[in-house]
C-alpha cells in the first residue's frame, strides 16, 4: 500500500493567482477612472457601463444611440463589472473578491472560476436591465459578479471538509474529511447555508432600499442586481463544481490533498 502524504495545511492568506489578477484588474481600470482624465472617465462610462436605455426606449420616451451598437449591447454585460464609482465601491468589491473567490478558486480551478465569475457577472446584469428598462442611469460594479462568488460558496463551505464545516458541528476541525460534493438540496437543507442566505438577503435590502454604505453615504445601489448575481451562484453552482458523486452514489473519496501553493 502506498504512503498516504502528509496534509499541509494551506497558507492562511495566500489567494489565487486568478483572484489576484482580477483585483488588480478591477483596480487597474478604476485607476484610470480616477485619475486618467475626466475624457478617458466619461469614455469609460459610455463604452463600459450597463445602461439599461440601450436596450429599450428610455423612460423619457426617447429612443438613444450609444457608442459600440450592438457589440457595445453585448460586451458591457461584462465590462460594466470592471468599473467603479468610486475608491470605497471598489475596496469593499476588492475584499469580498478575495474573500469568496477564493475558496471557489481553490474548488473549481482557474478556467471554471473565470467562466463562472463572468457568467454571475451578466446575470446580475440582465436581471437589472429588465427591472430598470429603459434607466439612463448608468450602472457599474463588480458587486453581481461577486454576489455570484458567494452564493457558489454557501454551496459547499458549510459542508463537511469546507472552510466552514466545523460552525455548528461540536468538532473543532476536519482536515482529512473529504470534498462533500454540494448540492443544491443539501445546500438548502442545511441550516447554516439558510442563515447565511437570509442574513446576505436581508443585508442587501437594507443597503438596498435605504442607499446607506458601509461608509455612511448614501447612494444608489442596485441591489437587484446583487440578488440576481447571488441567485446565479447558488443555482448555477453544480455545472461547476467537479466534485462528482462516487459510483455508490455518495460525494466520492477526494480529499484537499497536499496544499501546492
Amino acid at each position: 500500500m502506498a504512503d498516504l502524504q502528509e496534509y499541509k495545511e494551506p497558507p492562511a492568506f495566500n489567494a489565487p493567482s486568478v483572484v489576484i489578477a482580477l483585483v488588480a484588474a478591477i483596480f487597474a481600470v478604476f485607476l484610470l477612472q480616477a485619475y486618467g482624465g475626466r475624457e478617458l472617465s466619461g469614455d469609460l462610462l459610455i463604452w463600459g457601463s450597463l445602461i439599461p436605455a440601450r436596450y429599450a426606449p428610455a423612460v423619457d420616451g426617447n429612443i438613444y444611440f450609444f457608442p459600440g451598437g450592438i457589440l457595445a449591447d453585448l460586451w458591457t454585460f461584462i465590462t460594466y463589472a470592471f468599473l467603479h464609482g468610486g475608491w470605497t465601491h471598489v475596496i469593499f468589491n476588492a475584499i469580498w473578491l478575495l474573500a469568496f473567490g477564493t475558496p471557489v478558486a481553490r474548488r473549481i480551478g482557474t478556467a471554471r472560476f473565470l467562466t463562472f465569475y463572468v457568467i454571475c457577472a451578466i446575470i446580475g446584469g440582465i436581471t437589472h436591465v429588465v427591472i430598470y428598462a429603459g434607466e439612463l442611469t448608468p450602472v457599474v460594479g463588480a458587486s453581481a459578479a461577486v454576489s455570484g462568488l458567494m452564493g457558489g460558496a454557501a454551496r459547499f463551505v458549510f459542508l463537511a471538509g469546507g472552510p466552514l464545516g466545523m460552525i455548528g458541528t461540536g468538532q473543532t476541525g476536519l482536515p482529512g474529511a473529504p470534498r462533500a460534493q454540494a448540492s443544491i438540496l443539501q445546500a438548502l437543507t442545511d441550516r447554516r447555508t439558510l442563515i447565511f442566505i437570509a442574513i446576505w438577503i436581508g443585508m442587501n435590502l437594507l443597503f438596498g432600499i435605504t442607499g446607506l454604505t458601509p461608509s455612511g453615504q448614501i447612494v444608489s445601489v442596485a441591489w437587484e442586481a446583487h440578488l440576481g448575481g447571488f441567485f446565479a451562484g447558488l443555482l448555477l453552482f453544480g455545472f461547476f463544481d467537479p466534485i462528482k458523486t462516487s459510483p455508490s452514489g455518495g460525494p466520492g473519496n477526494v480529499g484537499y490533498g497536499e496544499w501546492k501553493g
